[in-house]
């Protein structure tokens, strides 16, 4: 830094500059002599007295008025360290490891409720480390509280002028120390988390299965089942003093106090199990999908937050309540099954507006989720036969074929029925994309996970087919999206709509035997998630010539990958007396992957396990793959691990860590669901 100017050079430039006056007036007399000896003798005179003047001033009157100023300047410098002292903001000066080197009145008040902790900083406050103190130029704001009460600190490094009386231990001029400000925020936050809770929260609660439930029951216990549902989220809402409407027969909107919501919150919204009880002679449960926005600005963003949190909760089977806050998603609930819809209207219109959509285009791109199983592949070729059949070019995009649905992809390339492109990479998908485009995505609902995610950016229109329950990461600005997680499988869901549209399509036996495989894959064979839909989806097929022997015989295993799930097995370990645990080693396989799901099918075998988790490790991530039946969300489990699934198939991948760390990780979220009552 400059050192700044002394006080009496500062004076002598003042003062002699009339000095310096005299000698240029010099050549001036000289001049004016030889003009006029007599104008010269006056002007002689007038600079005689003007020297001895200014001589005079220089000499008798410079060291008054430098020891008047420096007289100043000290009592200035005292009213400022008053200043300093008794200012009523808290300021401090600390060395760099944090002793408190001085401090003023107020500061020294704050300190005084705690002596052992007041000669330093850094035990005052432990969020504040040394290196902060220690970083040059640096001015930071930190958050931090003392003695119950909550403080705004500002740092600011910088260096003081040694031989200051404040600062008697300092010598070394170049001695680096921080200014400390404290700013008492206490009561700043508590307003703010006054008014924080006075926002309003705005609900939805909508009946999953309203007409599933009267239609089974006698007619005149309808009124008394849906008075007792009504009763029941009345008083459930009017218990956090909020306000209910019902705005149609099976939905319900409601708001209350920001407040309030942590209330439902801790009794992990009871409402959804009180209504699963309600009882009159009807086999089926009622059950209640909930969703809750809250902290936007806006009451209009909050009510969106809720429809978007409803709609999520439909998505993931219902029974179950979803918060959407500006920055996440909370989900409670989904404990029971969800409940199969026995009508089909739903496929028939879906049907029919994804032909209405694809009369205006000219060329379709058909893509699953990166590494495709054979529901991915079955669910690929029905909408190929689609879209063929509507005269429209197909193409389906695969940058990467598993080895369990080569054998099936391999009769379709030495096939003269089928174009030698009806199946292309990513990189040749991305050259075919243009303003008639239609990208159809199948077996999958979020981004991260797709085959080439690019294509989603490039076309414009977009449609989704799935089964899987949603999570928070979404395919967003879908024109048509049919998702339905009670569904068994992809291929169920597209062998439902070829029958709508136009007369109904022909499928080939080739096509067939890939659709009936999806939905026995995804089934176990049929004994998960099937309901009369999947086997009427299944004779369909059979009808059209689906060869179960000739599927059966696709899906044989190698003898070593056979021995690997074996010593998989083997060396399962049973956590809790009810969840097994494995590893696969994917030394010497093509397709780990698949064998991790088999192996954990495999272990749901063992009487009392209630479910399984196998894992691998393959290409430097680890896949998890988690089963149960019906006593535990799987898919909550692998939610809290960055995946997803159904509620009984789910699984997740892990980028970083190790399969030790994995486990564990797997294992704290069991302990965690378990001790909130998610498991049966």
């Amino acid at each position: 830094m400059k050192k700044s100017r002394k006080p009496g050079s500062l004076i002598d430039s003042y003062f002699m500059w009339p000095l310096g006056f005299i000698v240029l007036m010099i050549p001036a007399l000289l001049m004016v002599e030889l003009i006029s000896v007599r104008a010269g003798i006056v002007l002689l005179f007038f600079y005689m007295l003007y020297s001895i003047l200014a001589l005079w001033l220089y000499l008798s009157r410079r060291k008054q008025l430098l020891a008047g100023l420096l007289d100043f300047a000290a009592s200035a410098n005292e009213v400022q360290a008053e200043l300093f002292r008794e200012m009523p903001f808290a300021y401090a000066i600390v060395s760099d490891n944090g002793t408190v080197l001085w401090q003023n009145r107020a500061f020294r008040e704050i300190a005084a409720g705690d002596r052992s902790q007041s000669g330093n900083l850094l035990s005052m406050f432990p969020n504040i480390k040394k290196e902060m103190l220690r970083e040059d130029g640096a001015i930071l704001e930190i958050h931090s509280s003392f003695q119950d009460r909550k403080y705004c600190i500002d740092l600011q490094r910088t260096h003081i002028v040694a031989g200051q009386e404040e600062f008697p231990t300092l010598i070394d001029p170049e001695t680096k120390v921080v200014a400390v400000y404290l700013r008492d925020e206490t009561e700043e936050i508590r307003l703010n988390l006054e008014l924080e809770a006075e926002h309003i929260v705005c609900g939805l609660i909508y009946i999953d299965n309203y007409e599933e439930v009267l239609d089974e029951i006698e007619e005149v216990r309808q009124s008394l089942l849906t008075a007792l549902v009504d009763r029941k989220i009345n008083r459930y809402v009017s218990s956090v003093n909020g306000l209910t409407k019902k705005i149609e027969k099976d939905k319900y909107f409601f708001v209350l106090k920001q407040q309030y919501l942590q209330k439902l919150l801790d009794d992990r919204f009871s409402i959804l199990d009180e209504v699963r009880q309600v009882n009159i002679g009807n086999e089926i449960a009622v059950t209640l999908s909930i969703g809750i926005g809250y902290g936007a600005r806006e009451y209009i963003q909050n009510y969106d937050y809720a429809r978007n949190s409803i709609d999520m909760a439909l998505g993931r089977g219902g029974d179950q309540a979803i918060i959407k806050s500006p920055d996440k998603f909370t989900y409670f609930g989904g404990k029971s099954q969800s409940t199969e819809r026995v009508t089909r209207v739903k496929a028939r219109v879906k049907a029919q507006a994804f032909q209405e959509l694809l009369e205006s285009k000219d060329k379709v791109l058909i893509m699953g989720h990166a590494n495709g199983d054979m529901d991915c592949l079955g669910a690929s070729v029905g909408v190929y036969r689609i879209v063929t059949n509507l005269g429209k070019r197909a193409y389906i995009v695969q940058n990467r074929v598993t080895p369990p649905i080569l054998p099936l992809k391999e009769r379709f390339l030495n096939n003269d029925d089928y174009p030698r492109d009806m199946f292309i990479s990513g990189a040749e998908a991305k050259d075919k994309v243009d303003s008639n485009t239609v990208l159809v995505i199948v077996d999958c609902n979020r981004p991260s996970i797709l085959d080439e995610a690019e294509l989603l950016r490039l076309c414009r229109t977009i449609v989704v087919f799935d089964h899987h329950r949603q999570s928070s990461e979404t395919i967003q600005g879908a024109m048509l999206s049919y998702c339905e997680p009670y569904a068994s499988s992809a291929s169920e869901m597209i062998t439902e709509m070829m029958q709508y549209i136009g007369d109904g399509i022909k499928v080939r036996p080739m096509e067939a035997d890939c659709l009936y495989g999806g939905i026995v894959i995804d089934t176990q064979e049929f004994t998960n998630q099937t309901g009369v839909r999947t086997f009427e989806a299944a004779a369909y097929l059979r009808r059209c010539g689906a060869d179960i022997t000739r599927i059966r015989k696709n899906f044989r295993e190698k003898i070593g990958d056979y021995q690997a799930k074996a010593v998989a097995i083997s060396e399962a370990e049973i956590y809790r007396e009810a969840y097994a645990f494995s590893t696969l080693s994917s030394k010497g396989l093509e397709s780990p992957t698949v064998l991790c799901a088999q192996t954990a099918n495999e272990l749901l075998n063992i009487r009392g396990i209630k479910a399984s988790i196998v894992l691998t490790k393959y290409n430097e991530t680890i896949y998890v793959s988690a089963r149960s039946i019906d006593e535990m969300n799987v898919q909550v489990l692998m939610e809290k691990l960055g995946g997803g699934g159904h509620r009984t198939i789910a699984g997740a991948q892990l980028r970083e860590g190790t399969i030790e760390e994995a486990i564990l990780s797997v294992k704290e979220a069991i302990d965690q669901m378990i001790a909130e009552g998610e498991v049966s």
